[in-house]
């Protein structure tokens, strides 16, 4: 049982890895469906926007909360700026959006692409001439990797406003003390460091849901599969392999 499990796994490996080199080589040939692309942005990026505001908010209270009253015992209240802007830009903002992404993003894309394949949509564009990946899988895998990053530089900002608001009303802390802190500790290479994140994650996400929307069968209880299954693979991959990107990134960067 063992043996047969390693070796679905590492056959599912090997066929993302297949779909992932298909992508990229459809997306630097032409033909290129641009109107596809953009609808996608519209429809995965900017129809994410409003979890991405919320988050980004809240993750700045709670943080900023919590630290603050932490480091206040030790006469540390001033700190806290510092602390929690790096905090978001370098690991909350990314994993969170990702996280959300994964959730919204991901199970709408399997399940959209798996009752294509149900309904035998798919097999009508190969019919057609057409190569599918060209067609969904590039421009979903575009549209992800364009909007993620974007979105987390968002929640980002959004989490130092959230962090400001509770920073000046439960701490009395000075607007123009606040962000010069934030300003003298938050560089460009945080903020870089946490988009290379987000293109990884993206590109995990958006591949991830299209393989397993191609693989969709038994009608609409294998779409509701495929979504689940799409949500805990990405979600389990972007949290391991994000302290191996942390690594890189602070041995590259400092």
């Amino acid at each position: 049982m063992i043996g047969q499990g390693f070796k679905h796994h590492l056959q599912i490996l090997g066929e993302v890895t297949v779909l992932t080199k298909n992508t990229f080589q459809a997306t630097f040939s032409s033909p290129f469906y641009w109107g596809r692309l953009f609808e996608q942005i519209v429809q995965l990026g900017i129809g994410s926007l409003s979890i991405t505001i919320v988050i980004g908010i809240v993750t700045g209270l709670v943080m900023t909360l919590q630290f603050g009253y932490g480091l206040e015992k030790f006469g540390g209240t001033l700190y806290v700026p510092a602390i929690v802007s790096l905090s978001i830009f370098r690991e909350l903002a990314p994993i969170f959006t990702s996280l959300l992404v994964a959730g919204r993003i991901g199970s709408g894309i399997s399940a959209e692409i798996g009752a294509m394949n149900v309904t035998q949509q798919i097999d009508a564009i190969r019919a057609l001439g057409t190569n599918p990946i060209r067609v969904l899988v590039v421009p979903r895998v575009l549209a992800t990797m364009i909007s993620l990053p974007l979105l987390a530089v968002l929640s980002g900002f959004m989490g130092i406003i959230g962090g400001f608001v509770i920073a000046f009303l439960e701490f009395n802390m000075p607007v123009g003390f606040y962000v010069n802190k934030v300003l003298s500790t938050v560089n460009f290479m945080d903020v870089f460091g946490g988009m290379i994140k987000c293109v990884f994650f993206a590109l995990v996400i958006s591949i991830t849901a299209c393989y397993r929307g191609f693989q969709t069968k038994e009608g609409t209880r294998g779409v509701g599969t495929a979504a689940t299954w799409v949500v805990v693979r990405a979600s389990i991959i972007i949290l391991i392999s994000d302290f191996f990107l942390s690594k890189v990134l602070l041995l590259l960067f400092g």
